[in-house]
């Protein structure tokens, strides 16, 4: 799998990491793929959700020291 796109939302409270990810979504082709990263205590719950009520698919998570890592498939 390659990463066409990074976003690096840490340090950023809700809903911005969700605001950011979109942003980055939306400039990108579909099937490219968007790694994330956010510090937001609910960011995996915001993405959950949002993955789910959008077109986009939910590839991978996991959380480091903190930090959570997100891979979504543009729709």
């Amino acid at each position: 799998m390659k990463i066409d796109v990074q976003v690096d939302a840490k340090g950023l409270a809700c809903p911005m990491p969700i605001v950011r990810g979109k942003k980055a979504l939306d400039a990108m082709q579909s099937g490219q793929f968007m790694e994330l990263f956010a510090t937001d205590k609910g960011a995996l719950n915001d993405f959950q959700a949002w993955v789910k009520s959008s077109k986009n698919e939910w590839v991978s998570h996991e959380e480091k020291d903190g930090v959570h890592r997100f891979v979504i498939k543009k729709g």
